[in-house]
């Protein structure tokens, strides 16, 4: 779903398009592009869009994973993309609101990667004490 999600993203000024699905506990996809805007940085990125949504949607549901996809140039990426360091945060977030490990499945056309939690990509993260 995080391959389909590319062809809604909004990215006319990188030409690189970004899909995220969200798995939620109770079996539900939540999916999410990104969405840029000419008065950069006012634009989203497609994890952060998934996730704010299932959030806002889902409330008291944890997410189990988060898929991400990337297509440029006329097709997927060769290589997996990792998600931003504001995406790694807001991941991070979600995954301290519901006490729940997040896994983050990193989708390129010669391999995914499987991280089983995002303390993988955000080591010494900031964190609400």
């Amino acid at each position: 779903m995080a391959k389909k999600a590319v062809n809604r993203a909004y990215a006319p000024y990188s030409h690189f398009q970004v899909g995220a699905a969200v798995l939620l506990a109770n079996g539900e996809i939540v999916v999410g592009s990104n969405q840029e805007n000419v008065a950069y940085p006012s634009g989203l990125c497609a994890e952060r869009t998934a996730l704010f949504y299932a959030n806002s949607q889902f409330p008291d549901t944890p997410v189990e994973a988060i898929a991400v996809a990337a297509y440029t140039n006329g097709d997927y990426t060769d290589d997996p993309v990792p998600p931003c360091g504001s995406c790694r945060q807001v991941i991070l977030e979600t995954q301290n609101r519901y006490a729940h490990p997040v896994k983050i499945l990193l989708c390129g056309k010669n391999e995914i990667y499987c991280v089983p939690s995002i303390a993988e990509l955000l080591p010494l993260s900031f964190q609400h004490l």
